[in-house]
């Protein structure tokens, strides 16, 4: 049974930081891609960056270039989401799925996740 646990969302001031962690358990592919989602009310959900644990590349929306870093720590089995300079509209939920192949995380836009967490709440505001 494949289960994803996010942790380490929280509220903070423009300006500061978060990381989030995804705990991955279950998945019996050595290759594999961890993304990581938002979304905030009233919007649809969006797709923030990805990891392939099979070449190591990532992927990052251009909302969060230059402040977001998606990292994995194997031998936790996590993917964590450092979250820094954040401003008031990363505001919204954080969620991690897993996409089951070996594609390369330039490819996350177009891929399909399957087994999402439940969800960790950012908050930025002053």
């Amino acid at each position: 049974q494949v289960q994803l646990v996010e942790s380490g969302g929280g509220s903070v001031s423009p300006g500061g930081s978060l990381r989030l962690s995804c705990a991955a358990s279950g998945i019996s592919l050595d290759c594999y891609m961890i993304g990581w989602f938002r979304q905030a009310p009233g919007k649809e959900r969006e797709k923030v960056s990805g990891v392939s644990t099979c070449d190591g590349s990532t992927y990052y929306a251009d909302s969060v270039k230059g402040r977001f870093t998606i990292s994995t720590d194997s031998a936790q089995g996590t993917v964590l989401l450092q979250m820094n300079d954040l401003k008031v509209e990363d505001t919204a939920t954080y969620s991690c799925a897993v996409h089951l192949s070996a594609a390369p995380a330039r490819l996350m836009p177009g891929l399909d996740f399957g087994f999402w967490g439940q969800g960790t709440q950012v908050a930025v505001s002053s």
